[in-house]
This record gives structure tokens, sequence and C-alpha cells, in this order.
């Protein structure tokens, strides 16, 4: 499929999806049996690393953290484990996030009371 029909299946812009061909994350190919124009195939992989990329995104994976999540789900190249250490290491930062957030958030109940108080 062409980017156009890729951008409709998957939801994801064309600005978008050249945006991660750039980044190196999903890339096309170039049909050889057509001369007339450079226009980029894709395939279904392709449409699943999308959907990965989308999925990732949307639980705070940066750019570079979704790379390796690629290389590890379709590289074939790490072993289960592997995987779950990529996997584990989000989730550790996500808990560290979550802690940093809490004491942020009782520092500023404690303003807030220092406000109502007068104190300030």
């Amino acid at each position: 499929m062409l980017i156009n029909e890729l951008a409709k299946k998957t939801g994801i812009s064309v600005h978008t999806i050249r945006f991660y061909e750039k980044s190196g994350l999903v890339s096309g190919h170039r049909d050889p049996k057509v001369k007339s124009n450079n226009y980029f195939h894709y395939d279904d992989v392709v449409v699943e690393k999308l959907e990965l990329i989308r999925d990732a995104k949307s639980i705070g994976f940066t750019i570079s953290e979704i790379a390796q999540l690629i290389e590890a789900w379709y590289d074939d190249q790490l072993s289960l484990g592997e995987k779950l250490k990529v996997l584990d290491a989000k989730l550790e930062s996500i808990d560290e996030k979550i802690t940093q957030l809490k004491a942020m958030r009782k520092q500023l109940k404690v303003f807030r009371k220092d406000i109502m108080n007068g104190n300030c």
C-alpha cells in the first residue's frame, strides 16, 4: 500500500509516518516492477510497527525506547529474557515517576494549606 493508504489504515498522519521513517522506526520499499515513479510501498509489518509505536507512545515510551522495542520484537536478536528486560526497565521508570509525582503532589498540598492559613 502507498503512504496515504497506510495513514488511513493506521490513523497516523503522513507527516508522522515520514518522521518515523526518518527516525528509522519504519521503512517502505520501492516496487521494482514500477519504473514510472519513486513511490514507497508499505506492507502489513509496517502497519504492525506503527500500531506498536502508537501504543508505546500512549504509555509514555520515548522514540529511543520505541526503537529498542521494535528491535526487540522484529529483529529476533533478543531473547525472551531480554525482551522482558526492556519492559521491566520501563516499568521501573514509570514507578520512579509515580514516586516523584506523589512527592510533588504532597508538597503542593502543603503550599496550598499554607496559603489557606495565611502563611504566604
